[in-house]
């Protein structure tokens, strides 16, 4: 515990300030707002790192508007990123419109823009605008996926969004965190996609609003950078501002291998911090977990609901279309063919994930036992375009959201699951265990 002394030149003693312990919320957040502390509940004036755009919820929607209003400019150009992934590739003109509008507001201001590229979070962590101790915004949820490289990443709207743009600042309230430690290692066949939906079961769809999620323990150390960032993903899922791995060896050689040069700040909770939940959990005997219709939070171990009959599967998302997603589909797929009557969709999550696995042989692989490779895109996981559900259909999809309507119909039913368990529904042609694919 840190302490700081101010000696008082009317007093013959010294006036001690006890510095509080912190949580990695507060220090990522007192970083940004330049302060040695801050405490949960406070609302703090933050200085942005990285500001990200989509082109669903980017420049087109008030923020374009709003800069000529203002007649304002963005604060700095190197630290906005625009990526067209929701609508790409379009197929209606709504979507081609907005594509082009996103396009054409990017090259006019002089920012880094991507499109056609794969989801912007799998992107902006391939592009290492992911970097540790940073604040990271962006125009859509999952941005707190950031949070896999110990960055405070989280989503905000467009209004918010354009002050932003304007100030380089954001007002934010220090949130409370949970500490979520996970002991032992999984076993064979269990993925870090079936952790983070245990923990959505646990906490549920709503039971860390506006909290920080911090992860932590043995089999969380022993991820891949590919599943810590499933795991980060998805802590809007519970509600939560952020999610938080801390940085590692693991880190580093990822951000060095993608060319990541920035200067970051590796920032670590206090051995003393105080959290408002902890939660402890055994790695080693979790079992492949399904989240059923229509909720996250409506989670089973995937015996309770093996059988139950599918129309399709899908893998891919910023949530589970990573190399290590298709290669474990791969391993489940190889020489076998997919259910008759089965659909399976594969989206890899980026244009470089997509090279991987065909340098690698993996779509071969995928394409032989009857997938679809489709481009990378949000599309299916949002029931914009390319493979989305007519009524009374069902899917098991890697992806991070399954409401009503999610993927399609209304009428269809979506559960989500590790690419395992998809890869080993899509054989089966109904929700099916994958452990029995790992047993060698």
């Amino acid at each position: 515990m840190g302490a700081r002394m101010t000696l008082s030149p009317h007093m013959a003693y010294c006036e001690v300030e006890v510095m509080k312990e912190m949580t990695f919320a507060q220090k990522a957040l007192a970083r940004a707002a330049g302060k040695e502390y801050v405490d949960t509940g406070e609302i703090i004036n933050a200085n942005v790192d990285v500001a990200m755009m989509d082109d669903i919820l980017g420049p087109r929607i008030e923020i374009a508007e709003g800069l000529k209003e203002l007649e304002a400019e963005v604060w700095d150009k190197s630290k906005v990123v625009v990526i067209s992934d929701h609508y790409t590739p379009p197929c209606e003109i709504k979507q081609a419109e907005a594509v082009k509008f996103t396009k054409a507001w990017s090259l006019e201001k002089q920012v880094d823009y991507h499109e056609y590229e794969g989801p912007c979070h799998q992107v902006l962590a391939e592009a290492c605008y992911d970097q540790p101790g940073t604040l990271i915004v962006g125009t859509d949820s999952h941005t707190c996926m950031s949070g896999a490289f110990g960055a405070f990443g989280t989503g905000i709207g467009s209004t918010e969004m354009l002050g932003v743009l304007v100030t380089g600042q954001i007002w934010l309230k220090v949130p409370e965190s949970y500490r979520i430690e996970w002991r032992n290692t999984l076993g064979r066949g269990v993925f870090a996609k079936d952790m983070v939906l245990h923990d959505c079961g646990t906490i549920g769809h709503s039971g860390a609003t506006y909290k920080a999620l911090e992860y932590c323990g043995e089999a969380i150390r022993s991820l891949s950078m590919d599943e810590r960032m499933a795991i980060t993903n998805m802590a809007v899922e519970m509600g939560a501002k952020a999610g938080y791995i801390p940085p590692d060896e693991k880190t580093l050689e990822y951000l060095e291998a993608h060319g990541g040069s920035r200067e970051c700040q590796l920032l670590y909770p206090d051995e003393g911090a105080g959290y408002e939940r902890n939660y402890v959990h055994d790695a080693a005997s979790l079992v492949p977990q399904v989240a059923c219709p229509h909720h996250v939070d409506n989670v089973h171990d995937v015996t309770e609901v093996e059988g139950t009959l599918l129309t399709q599967v899908y893998i891919g998302s910023c949530t589970g279309g990573r190399i290590s997603d298709l290669r474990t589909a791969a391993r489940v797929l190889k020489n076998k063919k997919v259910s008759k009557g089965m659909r399976l969709f594969v989206s890899p999550a980026s244009r470089e994930v997509y090279r991987m696995a065909l340098q690698e042989g993996i779509l071969d692989i995928l394409a032989q036992a009857g997938a679809v490779i489709v481009a990378p895109s949000c599309g299916l996981c949002l029931g914009a375009h390319t493979g989305i559900l007519a009524g009374g259909e069902s899917c098991i999809s890697t992806s991070n959201r399954n409401f009503i309507g999610r993927m399609g119909s209304k009428d269809a039913k979506v559960y989500l699951s590790s690419a395992a368990t998809a890869a080993a529904s899509a054989v089966e042609g109904r929700i099916a265990d994958p452990r029995g694919y790992f047993a060698d």
